[in-house]
């Protein structure tokens, strides 16, 4: 069921020319170990403006837009939810427009899915969206990506870490550290 979906909006991202990247739960089953995970987080390289044609794909895909006022709601929250109404399966569409996602987005690593190329974010960029989720799960998702992988790129992941330590105020780097070296 997810490899359909996610092959058929990745068909009609590409034929609209929208940049993107799979995060998330789908993302994790492609770098770390096995969970169950009901949906699938998509980052667009495009802003709240393109919302239209966010909306447009969705209805031609079958689906349906979750919340009430939602050009309103994108605007505010830069996500667009979405279910597909056969499986039930949910989506989140992230809007995005930052340097660090348009870079991310052109990082992504395209995975064959019912003959289409289904664009995933890299194993960095999924560690680096885990650890900024912080949420006991993300910090778990991120310990089993390096335990799996131990070949990764730490300084682009510190240099981000660090950029949006200073930004945001926070230690995601520190967290970052931790988890390293508790999986080595």
């Amino acid at each position: 069921m997810f490899k359909e979906l996610l092959s058929k909006i990745s068909k009609e991202l590409a034929e609209r020319r929208i940049p993107y990247m799979v995060i998330g739960g789908q993302a994790v089953l492609l770098y770390g170990e096995p969970r169950l995970t009901k949906d699938i987080d998509i980052t667009l390289g495009v802003p709240p403006e393109k919302f239209s044609e966010i909306e447009s794909l969705s209805k031609k895909l079958n689906l349906r837009i979750l919340v009430e006022k939602p050009k309103e709601f994108v605007k505010k929250t830069m996500v667009l939810p979405v279910e597909e109404e056969k499986t039930g399966i949910s989506i989140d569409f992230i809007f995005s427009f930052s340097k660090y996602e348009k870079q991310a987005i052109k990082r992504a690593n395209p995975i064959r899915m019912m003959n289409t190329d289904v664009k995933f974010a890299s194993l960095e960029d999924v560690v680096i969206h885990k650890i900024i989720a912080g949420r006991t799960r993300d910090l778990e998702d991120v310990e089993t990506i390096l335990l799996k992988n131990p070949e990764y790129d730490e300084k682009y992941i510190k240099k981000w870490l660090e950029k949006f330590d200073n930004s945001l105020r926070k230690n995601f780097s520190k967290t970052f550290s931790k988890i390293s070296k508790s999986s080595r």
